[in-house]
């Protein structure tokens, strides 16, 4: 991904958003100016509870609207490492928009279904792989068991966001999120590497698939002795460990602790409920801490119709489906006239580091490090 340096002065380099009140001000009312209601039950890296927020009700989403897409017709299998919870309504509804058309889904663990599709071989039934990450996305295009996406697909989004294999949906941008009662925005350094030195109580989630995307996207930009020195700067300055990232920003805003590593969507969600939780966002600039991956779709070698396959993907980066993920799940959509929830800087005004996102299905070196430096996962 290429690097866009946006701030420009000492204090707009590294861009505080002191949500509370204002970004977290959104009901729980659904979505239904877009899509029918219902959700289903979450599971994989999605954790169910406290996640999904209706964004802001009258919004007019850009992009290509799923009328002026070709329309499905068959059956289709997905597997889908995005939880229920958080996209269910989304399938369901296009499913409903076509009375010819089938879609079977099948949820589970980004890893797990990889594995799975490797192991069913020419014989698996999944004709669509939905990861919630680029890495698992990488991870099955490598094995040889994706095929080609056509243009019209893939131009949808820029060129960093997707490869000839798979293309992404939705995207998230690691942040610093922290508690506005303890913290201002001078006590934060915008370097992700002067972390462990911080006067401040820390937390993260080692054992999450995010926060290990990002020791890994650390351990390819600043070199496994720099990263492992990091691991042990913070696990000697005291760091407390979450089961995931949510429940991390929940003890944020709870007081619990000062500050955290996680993905944005995890402050706005907590805000949905809270909207006058003191918890606001801080990026880092183009390093690890500034990484932007994305979850995303790829049409598996077994496909039985690549091209309703390749269509059901494109529906997903519709301006209808983009305004869903913005809205409902609070990640950044990835197609043009579609804008993030929350008041966030746009893609454009992230500084993000140069950093090839299938690198991140590497991550045997990055688990073997993160043990050797003494983290429990």
């Amino acid at each position: 991904m290429t690097e866009r340096p946006y701030f420009n002065d000492a204090q707009s380099r590294r861009r505080f958003l002191v949500t509370a009140g204002t970004a977290g001000a959104v009901g729980l009312a659904g979505c239904s100016d877009v899509l029918p209601g219902g959700n289903g039950n979450g599971n994989g890296e999605d954790p169910p509870v406290g996640q999904i927020g209706s964004g802001r009700e009258g919004r007019s989403p850009g992009g290509v609207s799923m009328e002026e897409m070709p329309d499905l017709e068959g059956e289709l299998t997905v597997y889908s490492g995005r939880g229920e919870f958080l996209v269910g309504e989304l399938v369901e509804y296009i499913e409903s928009l076509y009375d010819d058309f089938t879609l079977n889904i099948r949820y589970g663990g980004s890893t797990d279904l990889v594995n799975q599709i490797i192991n069913e071989g020419e014989g698996t039934p999944a004709d669509v792989f939905y990861s919630v990450n680029s890495g698992s996305l990488g991870a099955l295009a490598s094995e040889g068991r994706t095929q080609p996406l056509p243009d019209e697909v893939l131009d949808f989004v820029r060129e960093e966001f997707h490869t000839d294999e798979w293309v992404g949906t939705s995207g998230r941008a690691r942040t610093v999120p922290f508690n506005t009662n303890a913290l201002s925005e001078g006590d934060l350094p915008d370097d992700i590497m002067e972390y462990p030195d911080v006067d401040a109580d820390l937390g993260w989630a080692p054992s999450y698939g995010s926060c290990q995307a990002f020791v890994t996207a650390m351990r390819l930009l600043e070199g496994e002795e720099a990263t492992k020195q990091w691991l042990e700067g913070v696990l000697d300055a005291g760091i407390t460990s979450y089961p995931d990232e949510f429940v991390a920003c929940q003890a944020i805003a709870d007081g619990e602790i000062d500050a955290a590593f996680t993905n944005h969507y995890y402050i706005q969600r907590v805000l949905d409920g809270s909207p006058d939780a003191p918890i606001a966002t801080s990026f880092t600039e183009g390093d690890a801490g500034a990484m932007f991956n994305v979850a995303g779709a790829a049409v598996t070698d077994a496909a039985s119709d690549a091209d309703l396959a390749s269509n059901f993907v494109r529906h997903l980066l519709s301006g209808e489906a983009q305004d869903y993920f913005a809205r409902t799940t609070f990640e950044y959509p990835l197609i043009p006239g579609v804008e993030p929830i929350g008041d966030l800087p746009t893609i454009d005004e992230l500084d993000v580091p140069d950093l090839d996102l299938t690198q991140l299905s590497d991550l045997e070196p990055t688990i073997d490090l993160m043990r050797e430096a003494g983290v429990n996962i």
